[in-house]
């Protein structure tokens, strides 16, 4: 048993913080949350907070690790006018030439720095269409060699080889859930990776693809993981091929459920929105990449039940993403605040709910070790009242201490417990490879 003495517990939902907390963790798990457990628990381990924050795990709730030897890239990309281009010229180009060692060392600089930075975990959204079979291994060990909790899946599309490539995209979901179900009843292997069905977009999934996607969620009890209307050709098309709005047409094939994890949504109807209210599946909001790729702004942030915040690849900094989300939302006119912002950040720890079965997002006993833990010296007095301020205004991730997933400290006093300078060696010579590999691309 390990107690985490003399700790500011902090809370986001609903908003909470209490000084001289003691914090007893058993295995994966918080068993204790009180003043004085060390009278309680003579034998335990003891670790001194000396009253730093500690909060329930921080998740990045969309991401792309595919993406991770992108930054600064070097390889020869034609001019991107549009989104669509911008998907055609770089982000297809990317992910078709990854091989095994750029994903592998992809993944694993990309779950170190979201540790870095407070995550517990990320929800990640894969494609290399040239290693689709066993790309879901390669990143699951990732994971687990940095000790980051997540779940991954492939971005099943059509947009390279046609049905073909959309069954191998399914059947890689499908390997990867059933691997997972089998190593949950070996325990052999720590329980921190599990699975969602991935889909790229709607408007490069036939109807055929939506079926053979609608068998995965129904055989592995799995929930979709897709973007939708990032970008208004995604709507266009769908009314253009179909006659409908896209989340109609989801529903429609039976991809719906509780699991299910919708991307971006930035020109979604009033239908679209109470269609993924009604199967009670969560949007999740990517503030700096929606910025960035110049795509517009999500108006209907307040209309929906469930908003988790993610990345969609631009790092895991999650600090940084709740005050661009809210800046943003400010800047367009939104009349959220942040406490609004601060629930989306939380809802992140739903999703691992309702996919690892167990409960994340609070210190109390009986919810998973997942922990951020910061350094936070305020100038003004933080409380509930205005914890949300003090993340939007203040709080950032060079505030990060400690991580711990799943009971073990993956990260402590800003050090990993093993040497990554080698890791970074081997990604930096990873990525001069895929870039070169990209410049041989038609």
């Amino acid at each position: 048993m390990l107690i985490l003495r003399n700790a500011t517990a902090v809370q986001f939902e609903p908003a909470r913080v209490d000084e001289g907390v003691d914090i007893a963790i058993d295995g994966t798990a918080i068993v204790a949350v009180g003043k004085n457990l060390t009278a309680r628990y003579p034998v335990a381990t003891v670790k001194e907070m000396q009253g730093r924050l500690v909060m329930p795990g921080i998740v990045c709730a969309h991401n792309h690790f595919y993406s991770g030897l992108a930054r600064g890239i070097l390889a020869r990309i034609d001019p991107c006018p549009d989104f669509i281009s911008t998907l055609k010229n770089l982000w297809w180009k990317l992910d078709r030439a990854l091989d095994e060692e750029s994903l592998y060392y992809s993944g694993l600089v990309c779950s170190l720095e979201a540790i870095k930075q407070g995550c517990t975990a990320v929800i990640d959204h894969h494609a290399s269409p040239s290693l689709i079979g066993g790309s879901l291994d390669i990143l699951r060990r990732g994971f687990l060699t940095a000790g980051l909790r997540g779940m991954t899946c492939y971005e099943t599309t059509d947009r390279n080889g046609g049905l073909d490539e959309l069954r191998r995209g399914v059947e890689e979901n499908i390997r990867f859930a059933h691997r997972i179900d089998l190593d949950k009843k070996s325990g052999k292997t720590p329980y921190l990776v599990e699975a969602h069905i991935g889909a790229h977009a709607p408007f490069t999934l036939s109807d055929a693809g939506l079926e053979l996607l609608a068998d995965a969620i129904q055989s592995t009890g799995r929930g979709l993981h897709i973007h939708v209307a990032e970008d208004r050709y995604d709507v266009s098309h769908s009314h253009h091929h179909y006659g409908v709005d896209p989340m109609v047409r989801l529903a429609r094939a039976g991809l719906l459920n509780e699991k299910s994890l919708i991307a971006h949504g930035l020109f979604l109807s009033a239908q679209d929105v109470a269609v993924i209210d009604e199967f009670d599946a969560c949007l999740v909001h990517n503030a700096r990449s929606n910025m960035n790729n110049q795509v517009g702004y999500n108006p209907r942030l307040a209309e929906y039940r469930h908003v988790a915040l993610g990345t969609d690849g631009i790092g895991a900094d999650m600090f940084e993403e709740l005050k661009f989300a809210c800046f943003k939302h400010r800047d367009a006119g939104g009349t959220l605040w942040p406490d609004s912002f601060l629930r989306f950040l939380h809802n992140g720890n739903l999703l691992l709910e309702r996919n690892f079965a167990a409960p994340f997002g609070s210190l109390a006993a009986g919810y998973q070790a997942d922990l951020t833990i910061c350094d936070y010296h305020s100038p003004t007095p933080l409380c509930a009242e205005n914890l949300a301020g003090h993340l939007a205004f203040a709080l950032n991730s060079a505030s990060v201490h400690s991580v711990m997933v799943a009971g073990n400290l993956v990260y402590e006093d800003r050090c990993f417990p093993f040497d990554v300078e080698e890791i970074y060696f081997h990604a930096r010579q990873a990525a001069e490879k895929l870039w070169q590999r990209m410049d041989n691309l038609a």
